[in-house]
């Protein structure tokens, strides 16, 4: 007589979805960096950038309408400008609009003085993100550095290192199809024009203008609250600042308005703040040197500043 054998039913165990970030970094190694969607800032741009980033993220969320026309979304811009205005950060910005990492290769990460060493690290980033089979936004900064014109080379070891790596950057260009790729470059008119052409979108990021310093000023200024009129008053005196030096300038402010008064030292001259905070805070070389910086009078034109500030919420 066979006896019946009660059995108990097997539990399936359910291998934790991987966190593609992990993943990414696991697949690259030492070849990128992996940003986070929510790591991400949002930019300050002038209405045309903005316009043009819009447009791409609308062309991307209606992908099955342009196949109807018989078009693609774009997937990969070149981003140009004056350093320190944002191209990072507008990248980021794009992909966490899009929920994708964003994975930044800076020339360090490909430029090697071995001969033959810099096409294979371009080649290895590359083999890295299809193996990873993550969509990311893949952010190529200071491009320059593997992009340059061929034209004006001599032909030296030097050069044919560079010449390599960007034969092989052309190729999996071509090839890339996990994603959205943007590269950034300071100066534009040395990209190689074969390189210029592999990009569906050539985006120029200026230096801000009066509206974009008034906001970011704001922005970097808080936790204290700064009147309109001093903000405007402060916008006009940054002309010819970069989004970078204006946050370098205002988080030395907010450091300045905390650490004097622990040494002793008073806080109620916006002239004397401001002035100690331009002696160590100066725009790079390549660039032109912005009226607050090259022009005594505008920093003592800040006299006229409600001051000192007050932190939001301290207000009576």
């Amino acid at each position: 007589m066979r006896r019946e054998q009660h059995m108990q039913p097997t539990r399936i165990q359910r291998k934790p979805a991987e966190d593609p970030i992990e993943r990414l970094k696991a697949c690259l190694g030492k070849t990128a960096d992996v940003r986070s969607p929510k790591d991400a800032e949002e930019p300050i741009l002038d209405a045309s950038v903005r316009a043009s980033l819009f447009q791409w993220m609308a062309e991307i969320r209606a992908a099955e309408e342009l196949k109807s026309v018989g078009v693609k979304p774009r997937t990969n811009a070149l981003l140009f400008g004056p350093p320190g205005c944002g191209k990072t950060t507008l990248a980021h910005h794009f992909a966490a609009r899009l929920g994708l990492p964003m994975v930044v290769v800076g020339s360090e990460h490909l430029i090697a003085g071995i001969l033959g060493a810099s096409g294979q690290n371009v080649a290895k980033l590359f083999d890295g993100l299809a193996a990873a089979e993550t969509p990311v936004v893949l952010f190529m900064d200071e491009v320059e550095a593997v992009g340059a014109s061929r034209s004006g080379r001599t032909g030296g070891q030097c050069d044919d290192e560079k010449n390599s790596a960007l034969t092989v950057l052309l190729r999996k260009m071509e090839e890339f199809n996990v994603g959205y790729f943007m590269a950034a470059t300071n100066l534009p008119d040395g990209i190689d024009p074969a390189f210029w052409r592999r990009f569906n979108m050539q985006i120029g990021i200026a230096l801000p203008g009066f509206q974009e310093r008034f906001a970011i000023i704001k922005r970097y200024g808080m936790p204290f609250a700064f009147d309109d009129d001093d903000l405007d008053l402060l916008a006009e005196a940054t002309d010819g600042a970069s989004p970078a030096l204006l946050r370098e300038l205002m988080e030395g402010v907010k450091r300045t308005l905390v650490v004097r008064p622990r040494m002793n030292l008073p806080i109620d001259d916006p002239c004397t703040i401001f002035a100690s905070v331009l002696s160590a805070t100066m725009p790079p070389p390549e660039m032109e040197v912005p009226k607050l910086w090259r022009n005594a009078d505008t920093v003592k034109g800040l006299s006229a500043m409600s001051w000192p500030p007050q932190r939001m919420g301290d207000q009576a």
